[in-house]
């Protein structure tokens, strides 16, 4: 496959499946977070070969505060411990990181973290990497309803929701077998192609990606209208 060929599309992945490899392998639901973790460079090394252009994890949805507090300081742990030990990979293979979501919840010591590391790798170019956390896509929507007016048309609406560097989604992608959208990119998603896979998320590598990249590619996109030959006819 052409990386050339897919146009620097805007991959969205729900990371699903943690809790129940970890199951599956007799291990506690934080050794399955830690292989979720590790499964992140592998895919992002994919992405860039791949023809991706921005590539976004749901790693933290703002529903998941309801998990318990010990699950919890996990997850932010393991958030805080990737970005020290990927910074110095993504300025080399020119990640750009962003953080999308709240910040006003998270730790304060994370949150300087994570501006650290946008700010670290802000001239990246092979690939904008966003990392999905404390989010909610309704909250996201109501937030730019509430900037809105009148003559808000529907690109500025987009830029309200999603930011002037976010493009819409193409693909989105979901691990661990779950067949809905669970508040991620929803107003992004208007159309874009949908893949579920069963395939948990520590699973899931670089041959799965390429084979989901290959799928999309084939894949007819009409936004609405015609297919070519139906429109010569």
């Amino acid at each position: 496959m052409q990386s050339t060929m897919l146009n620097k599309i805007h991959l969205g992945i729900i990371m699903d499946g943690n809790g129940r490899w970890a199951e599956r392998c007799g291990l506690s639901r934080s050794r399955g977070h830690e292989a979720g973790v590790r499964a992140i460079r592998p895919i992002v090394e994919a992405a860039i070969r791949g023809g991706v252009g921005t590539l976004t994890l749901y790693a933290f949805s703002s529903d998941n505060w309801r998990r318990p507090a010990a699950e919890v300081a996990v997850l932010m742990g393991l958030l805080r411990g990737y970005l020290a030990q990927e910074i110095g990979a993504f300025r080399e293979a020119g990640v750009r990181l962003s953080l999308v979501g709240r910040r006003d919840r998270l730790p304060a010591g994370l949150v300087r973290r994570i501006a650290a590391a946008e700010a670290a790798t802000a001239e990246g170019r092979a690939l904008h990497l966003r990392i999905a956390f404390d989010y909610s896509a309704c909250e996201a929507i109501l937030a730019a309803a509430r900037l809105a007016d009148a003559s808000t048309d529907r690109d500025a609406f987009s830029r309200l929701v999603a930011g002037d560097e976010a493009p819409d989604l193409d693909l989105l992608l979901r691990t661990g077998g779950e067949k809905r959208l669970s508040d991620f990119l929803l107003w992004e998603s208007a159309y874009a192609e949908l893949i579920f896979t069963d395939r948990l998320w520590p699973d899931f590598g670089a041959g799965d990606l390429a084979a989901a990249l290959d799928e999309f590619q084939g894949r007819s996109r009409r936004f609405g209208g015609l297919p070519p030959a139906a429109e010569a006819a």
